[in-house]
């Protein structure tokens, strides 16, 4: 508590401090439709709860809540919800560089890389800002985060989803992270490739698969931005 009071009483790193905690709070009011879908989704209040606590990436918690809602197996919804948290181990890479410490600090910082906390570290104009904005963020979103889904997953058990609007909540928060991809041609073509094999697919395969099959529309970001080409990184598009 001393330090974060330092850092708040810093001119440097209180709007750091401010924006980290605002966009924490505004995840967590997102959670609480997760916490409401997972429940409507067969899922109880704890492991729900622990769903938050250990997996810690919302996309990757939609997608596989989502599948076994639909009837998939585990196997399939693991899988979708692997493809979608392999990007956090390229925000590993990136954020590596700016968090020296011990082993110890490094596994704690791995459960905390995501889209929001590494966006705003490398925001940040300075090293330690961007440390700042890194653990701050991270640590608001993980509060806020655990604290929707507890609201969420209790309210779920008193209330019919589908008389709320709520059970589209999942479909929502994907179009919500797709859409800022779609100004990016590769990125729209991705998303009219994924959208094409997952459609072919869904009437010949096993619910969750047609999901795996769709991811082959990332191969069209391996070739080399052509000149002209604005290149737009994972961090920014958070």
């Amino acid at each position: 508590m001393r330090r974060f009071m330092a850092l708040w009483h810093d001119p440097e790193l209180r709007p750091v401090v401010v924006a980290s905690i605002t966009l924490g709070a505004a995840v967590g009011v997102f959670a609480v439709s997760f916490g409401v879908g997972a429940v409507s989704a067969g899922a109880s209040v704890a492991q729900t709860c622990v769903m938050s606590l250990l997996v810690f990436t919302g996309a990757s918690q939609f997608s596989a809540v989502s599948v076994v809602g639909a009837g998939g197996t585990a196997a399939s919804a693991l899988g979708g919800a692997l493809v979608l948290a392999a990007r956090n181990g390229v925000y590993g890479l990136t954020m590596g560089r700016r968090l020296p410490g011990s082993l110890g600090t490094r596994l704690v910082a791995a459960q905390l890389t995501i889209d929001e906390s590494t966006a705003m570290a490398v925001a940040q104009g300075t090293p330690r800002a961007q440390r700042a904005a890194f653990w701050i963020t991270g640590g608001s979103v993980y509060v806020f985060w655990n604290i929707g889904t507890l609201l969420g997953a209790l309210a779920g058990r008193a209330i019919n989803p589908v008389t709320f609007g709520l059970d589209a909540a999942f479909p929502a928060a994907f179009v919500a992270m797709v859409w800022p991809l779609l100004r990016n041609r590769r990125g729209l073509l991705a998303a009219l490739i994924g959208a094409t094999v997952c459609l072919a697919t869904i009437p010949v395969l096993p619910i969750g698969v047609p999901i795996l099959c769709a991811s082959v529309g990332v191969l069209v970001g391996l070739p080399a931005e052509r000149p002209g080409e604005r290149a737009t990184s994972a961090p920014e598009l958070a």
